[in-house]
């Protein structure tokens, strides 16, 4: 299950003009620009763009750039840095709808995509260490979670696996251990760069959240008792300013001091069961929606040791066992992963201003995105449902590709267009 299994933040600090000025031409010169969508929901984790040139519709017949075909299937959502789209793919077992294979047929690629015209830079097989999970359930497969980049390298987590960290040649620069459990459900977070660590949550692979050194690969620190977790964690700016990184797990959600893995604070959820939505996070509050028979809370951050009867600010009922929510202007919108019902609540208090079914709408994983006040849902059957950020629900179009493959992945956005792969294509989608 994909944290989909896992733009700009939604409340950014206001720089000065020559501070920006600056930090685009550092991303210049190290190859990426301000546009980049180089890891799992976005530059903020938070599946934000500020790209307003984004197409609300397409189809199998327009608004299809280019489209190519992957040496493999998965959950990994595209990511884009420069002219460079990064993909985590797996064939040879497990692949839906394919027959035969057997577990020491079992490979996982990196691809590199041209941005541009969509032809295959490089394609790397990266070793699967066996013995693996024989079966994934509901057909999530052995490539969940989304890679990460920076200008040197792309960084990749398949689990018990292990991390790979690739030059953007393909080359190999360091493998990393970080647990070898497995789970009927997989692996699925995403790995976070911060500073010049590679955060990834291991709750499968050994209930543990690892800090690797993202130049050698080497261990900096881990934090236990990550259990029950098929969430990313996220940056949070407390108020105070100090940055905190978050994750929910089982009936909690915890916070660390990102440089060090000291922990600053937990919160209950009430949410009893495993924790797959992302969380995001505004003006200092976290918001968390989560379980099989639903929950969602705020909580604000920047606490001490239990916070949960300080720093709670409400709890509610509704939620979502798979799909992440997205805050925008005051609520928090998010879809039912099974029934097609789209929610709208009041960040301040949880209230429940609209529940509308979403019609046509089957079952959905991919965390959404929100861009030009429209929020971008794909559904697994591949139509993606567009709907207006706004406290009143309104569909403004539905999309379909015509492809009958699985789409268990989010989109990505750079440039005005979207990125989007299934199970067996690539797909750029814009003018």
């Amino acid at each position: 299950m994909h944290d989909d299994t896992r733009a700009s933040r939604a409340h950014r600090s206001q720089l000065p003009i020559r501070s920006i000025a600056v930090v685009l031409s550092m991303l210049a010169a190290a190859g990426a620009s301000a546009e980049d969508w180089a890891q799992f929901r976005g530059p903020s984790g938070l599946g934000v763009s500020a790209d307003k040139a984004l197409p609300t519709t397409w189809s199998s017949s327009e608004g299809i750039v280019w489209k190519t075909e992957l040496p493999g299937a998965g959950a990994s959502c595209p990511i884009v840095l420069g002219e460079r789209i990064f993909v985590a793919c797996y064939s040879g077992f497990g692949v839906p709808r394919a027959e035969g294979g057997s577990p020491e047929d079992l490979e996982r690629h990196v691809v590199c995509v041209n941005r541009k015209d969509g032809k295959i830079r490089w394609a790397t097989k990266v070793p699967s260490k066996l013995p693996e999970q024989e079966k994934i359930r509901e057909e999530h497969g052995y490539a969940s979670s989304t890679p990460t980049a920076d200008a040197e390298r792309v960084y990749v987590f398949f689990g018990k696996s292990g991390v790979f960290a690739l030059d953007m040649e393909g080359k190999q620069v360091w493998h990393a251990d970080v647990g070898s459990e497995l789970s009927g459900w997989g692996s699925a977070t995403s790995p976070v760069l911060v500073d010049d660590l590679l955060i990834v949550n291991a709750s499968v692979e050994s209930e543990s959240l690892v800090a690797l050194d993202k130049k050698t690969g080497k261990e900096k620190w881990r934090a236990g008792s990550i259990k029950e977790s098929w969430n990313t964690p996220i940056l949070v700016k407390a108020p105070g300013g100090k940055t905190e990184l978050v994750v929910a797990v089982g009936q909690k959600i915890l916070a660390f001091d990102p440089a060090t893995g000291d922990p600053l604070w937990s919160c209950a959820t009430d949410i009893n069961w495993y924790m797959v939505p992302g969380l995001v996070a505004a003006d200092g509050v976290v918001y968390c929606v989560g379980g099989r028979s639903g929950g969602s809370l705020a909580v604000r951050a920047g606490g001490k040791g239990d916070v949960t009867t300080t720093h709670r600010l409400w709890t509610a009922k509704k939620g979502s066992n798979v799909t992440s929510p997205l805050y925008h202007d005051g609520h928090l919108y998010w879809v039912h992963e099974n029934i097609g019902v789209a929610y709208c609540a009041e960040a301040k208090t949880g209230r429940i201003v609209y529940e509308a079914r979403v019609e046509g709408c089957g079952q959905v994983y991919a965390s959404p995105l929100l861009a030009g006040g429209r929020i971008y849902q794909v559904a697994r059957d591949g139509r993606v449902h567009v709907i207006a950020a706004k406290p009143e629900y309104e569909r403004l179009a539905v999309n379909e590709l015509g492809e009958r493959g699985a789409f268990n992945s989010g989109l990505a956005a750079a440039g005005g267009r979207f990125y989007l792969r299934s199970n067996r294509f690539l797909y750029c989608l814009g003018k």
